[in-house]
């Protein structure tokens, strides 16, 4: 049913596209690689660059540069060591986030922890071009300090964002909602989330039906919203979700579309190729700072 808000009824959610990830081999350390969101596709997923599902061994990610975005690295599987070379040293495991400003400069590490593999997903936000030179920063969200809303039949952890009556920890630049929801099998649940966001979300387990038009997904199936382009941050949208199996999980993310065109090259991305070749002579030149090791 829907909600009443400022005397009109809330934006109702549909799924605009889906799909499902194919994966490939890759060469050791690396082990296998999908692309939850393709980077060719980035317009339609603004904020957001891309999404990339990894599996991989030490030595994989070892030290390289960033600038001009932000990532928000979320742990599958195993263990990932996080090293940078401001000093900073973690080790994250399932259920773990962790977030990056790359801003004008970082350069770190993502390494699996020996023996093991880990199974990462890394989604690219964008900065605006007057956040691009922004202050690194790092923030690690563990499982258990992210906030947790029990329902029947389910419960939404919130990494970011205002969602289901409570607020996450995470901060990033660019303001982002960011939620992990799990369903028992004939479990609904209603997501709202601000109706300007731009959303995706990706199905983690399970046989889950969304949206009003009923488009099944289950695991490794990402979805597209449908959303209010010059919507109101203040005003809410809503879509329903419904569980066939046991065990289901997907992440919803949503963020404000940016709407500037960008260079996404190689580990960096800025609004020009000049601006490129200026961070790869910017890193050439030592002013990175030194190896993350």
């Amino acid at each position: 049913m829907a909600k009443e808000h400022s005397n009109e009824q809330i934006f109702q959610r549909h799924v605009k596209d889906h799909w499902y990830v194919k994966y490939d081999e890759a060469n050791f350390p690396l082990i296998q690689k999908g692309w939850v969101l393709p980077i060719e596709r980035w317009r339609d997923f603004d904020p957001f660059i891309l999404m990339a599902e990894d599996w991989f061994k030490r030595g994989a990610f070892a030290d390289h540069p960033h600038r001009g975005f932000q990532t928000i690295t979320y742990v599958i599987d195993g263990r990932l060591e996080h090293i940078d070379n401001g000093g900073g040293r973690d080790i994250l495991e399932p259920g773990d986030m962790q977030y990056m400003n790359a801003g004008w400069s970082a350069r770190h590490a993502e390494e699996a922890v020996d023996p093991g593999i880990a199974h990462t997903l890394q989604l690219w936000l964008n900065l605006p071009k007057d956040l691009k030179n922004t202050e690194t920063k790092y923030q690690n969200v563990y499982a258990e300090d992210a906030p947790t809303v029990s329902f029947e039949g389910g419960s939404v952890r919130v990494f970011s964002g205002d969602i289901a009556g409570v607020t996450g920890p995470l901060a990033s630049v660019v303001p982002i909602t960011m939620a992990e929801i799990s369903l028992e099998k004939g479990t609904s649940y209603t997501h709202q989330l601000p109706e300007n966001h731009n959303a995706f979300f990706y199905v983690l387990s399970g046989d889950i039906d969304f949206g009003e038009d009923i488009v099944n997904l289950k695991k490794h199936g990402v979805g597209t919203l449908t959303y209010q382009e010059n919507g109101d941050e203040d005003n809410q949208s809503e879509f329903v979700m419904t569980s066939n199996h046991r065990r289901s999980r997907v992440l919803v993310y949503s963020g404000v579309p940016i709407k500037e065109e960008i260079v996404p090259y190689g580990p960096f991305v800025m609004n020009t190729m000049d601006e490129i070749k200026q961070a790869y002579r910017d890193f050439h030149n030592g002013k990175f700072g030194p190896p993350a090791v």
